[in-house]
């Protein structure tokens, strides 16, 4: 399958799973997806906006206050809201997911999010115990009330050496979730 002519907004948090959405912005792209990346603050200690840049040709947004693009007199998250046919968040993090259940705007990401239209995808991944507290769950399914669609994280050995569940799910089944989400 192809995503040509597909408008995918990639949202990176700041999690040890950040570096995986590089091989999730180098498989959109080898199906033809045009994938613009937001990075957050924390995300950015993760993975680069330069490794970002590249793997996707296109401009990395960290920030809700980047200049004006003046060629075409656009607010960075409103522009970037209008034209996501899907917004994608890889990692989200507890704090992503509990900041869009509350309706918080206070990045570039949430605001993106808040005000599109587009279908979104989220991809947790997180310590065991902050996936499965009752306030992160209590989230998931307050997003999943809004139809926002979840690729839930898997069960194996995290970064801090816990064993449970949130471990980001396998990369060809968000790209897949992708496809289908765009068909």
């Amino acid at each position: 399958m192809t995503l040509e002519k597909k408008n995918i907004i990639l949202g990176v948090c700041g999690g040890i799973a950040a570096y995986k959405s590089c091989d999730v912005i180098r498989r959109l792209v080898r199906l033809k997806a045009n994938v613009e990346c937001i990075l957050t603050k924390s995300g950015s200690k993760f993975v680069t906006l330069l490794t970002l840049q590249t793997l996707s040709k296109n401009k990395v947004y960290t920030s809700m206050f980047d200049t004006l693009d003046t060629c075409t007199w656009s607010i960075n998250h409103i522009s970037l809201a209008k034209k996501a046919d899907m917004i994608i968040i890889v990692p989200a993090t507890a704090d992503i997911i509990a900041r869009l259940a509350c309706g918080r705007s206070d990045d570039l990401l949430a605001c993106t999010v808040l005000a599109s239209k587009a279908k979104v995808l989220i991809c947790p991944a997180m310590n065991s115990n902050m996936f499965n507290h009752k306030a992160t769950q209590t989230n998931i399914e307050t997003l999943k009330s809004y139809s926002y669609k979840f690729i839930m994280p898997e069960k194996g050995i995290l970064a801090c050496g816990d064993s449970g569940d949130g471990k980001l799910a396998k990369i060809d089944v968000i790209v897949s979730a992708v496809e289908e989400s765009c068909k």
